[in-house]
């Protein structure tokens, strides 16, 4: 049995920026109009990143933008919103966390039988070499599939 989602919106400066290692998925605690304008794709991952406090996994600055249809009660744009993960999980990202050069970034949205999901990974930051390197690899990679489908 196959599951659909719809995937709602992806974070691709985390590819170029880290090196991504352990995928995660994690559930989030909205509230009111956030659903509705999540599945209008009014989701932005720009600065967003994730937090610890105590235990809980918190997501920071994730921006989802106010519901059109909404009324006084629309909910704020950039609040930090608590993410559904095992108590397990977020005791070994905590402890990676604690590694140096190791962070969490959210990597992708979706919803999941009518669920709305976020994959986070435990990732290590690049150097800008690495970035260079791996543009240079995409580059080579882009052009020989274009010699491929040429011929």
């Amino acid at each position: 049995m196959t599951v659909m989602e719809k995937v709602v919106a992806i974070n691709r400066k985390a590819k170029h920026d880290y090196f991504l290692e352990e995928f995660y998925e994690a559930g989030i605690q909205l509230s009111g109009t956030e659903i509705k304008s999540i599945r209008q794709g009014k989701v932005q991952f720009k600065e967003a990143y994730i937090d610890f406090i105590g235990s809980e996994a918190f997501i920071v600055d994730m921006h989802i933008s106010q519901y059109d249809h909404g009324n006084i009660f629309n909910h704020e744009e950039t609040r930090n919103r608590r993410l559904l993960l095992h108590k397990y999980e977020i005791r070994s990202l905590k402890k990676a966390v604690s590694v140096k050069g190791y962070t969490v970034v959210p990597t992708r949205m979706y919803l999941k039988k009518g669920l709305c999901k976020l994959e986070i990974a435990l990732a290590k930051g690049k150097d800008l070499y690495d970035k260079r390197q791996a543009l240079k690899e995409r580059d080579v990679q882009r052009e020989i599939e274009k010699a491929m489908k040429v011929r």
